[in-house]
């Protein structure tokens, strides 16, 4: 039987932020493999000063969402992708990395531990998971740990918009995320510390997020500092940037899915050009928190790029394939074959 949510939260005033709940799960690596791992209830982490994660950032984590649906049933969304590719982080840090089956159960796991901050359907609110992975023993020389500590934890977060998705306005960085043959393909925590003093100087300057072009040749589009980018043309085509150094989103890859067999678009994954931009017709950020963010304008050193869906409203198509995604998720809309993971089954 699925607890309801609790009745003393207020819901539609959560924010997207951290809420302690009771328990989170942690499984700790030592001499060559995994232990057993199973739910704490110690939010904090007692750690020596020395830890590898403290002197050479050895971690990576992960982001995805459990819901209740329209059925009463409680949810994940394809959470054996953010699995794959938490393996696929650690290996490149040379992590050991987390077995599949395990991340499936521990999510399973801690989901149905803390059930009862599962916000109620409808609600817009979700409760956000967070897996995690550090290196936890002392390093002092330039080299990988050799113990680890895989968490984790979750947390109650309202909409990311609370009015509606409004477009947003966005700036061309001079910074680069990534570089090339470099981390950018992978979700580890360093990518994000380099994206910080960006967004806080694009948030000074009255600009929601940075545009991030490819640092080799800055002439073609990659992603911004927390989501895949998605384009749409005059014609109702969706197409994607594609580049090595643009993390695998599994929202922009269930989008894609959901443009080309719910909603009958032709896609593209193809590399973007940045003068291409001035053609689209309809854009939109792509990732786990909102979805889909859409966006109206771009200023590339002072030019201005309105996209023609414009600063009111997303664009058709982009809400079209905003509706059908959280539709799936919710349980509103048919969901492909393994898309949703009950936490009961």
């Amino acid at each position: 039987m699925v607890k309801e949510a609790r009745t003393d939260i207020k819901w539609s005033e959560l924010g997207f932020g951290y809420v302690e709940t009771p328990y989170r799960y942690v499984c700790r690596y030592k001499n060559g493999a995994w232990e057993e791992g199973g739910l704490e209830t110690e939010a904090k982490i007692t750690l020596s000063e020395c830890a590898c994660v403290f002197q050479y950032s050895q971690s990576v984590f992960e982001g995805l969402k459990a819901y209740r649906t329209e059925d009463g049933k409680i949810v994940c969304f394809r959470p054996d992708l953010n699995a794959e590719r938490m393996a696929m982080s650690a290996a490149r840090l040379e992590m050991p990395p987390f077995p599949v089956d395990k991340f499936l159960e521990a999510v399973k796991m801690v989901v149905k531990a803390n059930e009862e901050f599962v916000p109620p359907y409808g609600s817009g609110a979700t409760l956000y998971l967070r897996p995690f992975m550090i290196g936890t023993n002392p390093v002092i020389g330039v080299k990988p740990a050799e113990e680890f500590e895989f968490r984790i934890l979750v947390t109650p977060v309202g909409p990311y918009f609370k009015g509606g998705a409004k477009p947003i306005y966005i700036k061309v960085s001079d910074f680069d995320r990534a570089a090339p043959h470099g981390t950018g393909g992978i979700k580890a925590g360093l990518n994000y510390a380099m994206s910080l003093h960006p967004i806080v100087q694009a948030h000074k300057e009255g600009f929601a997020e940075n545009m991030y072009l490819d640092p080799q040749t800055r002439t073609k589009v990659e992603e911004t500092g927390g989501a895949n980018i998605i384009f749409v043309t005059k014609d109702g085509k969706l197409v994607t940037p594609k580049s090595e150094s643009i993390l695998p989103s599994i929202t922009r890859r269930s989008i894609c899915y959901v443009a080309e067999h719910y909603l009958n678009m032709p896609v593209e994954h193809r590399e973007v050009l940045f003068s291409e931009v001035d053609d689209f017709a309809e854009m939109g950020l792509c990732g786990t928190a909102a979805v889909i963010s859409p966006v109206g304008r771009i200023n590339d050193h002072g030019r201005i790029i309105d996209i023609p869906s414009g600063m009111e409203e997303m664009g058709p198509w982009t809400k079209k394939l905003y509706d059908t995604l959280t539709g799936i998720q919710m349980g509103r809309v048919e969901a492909p074959e393994g898309w949703i993971v009950c936490i009961d089954e």
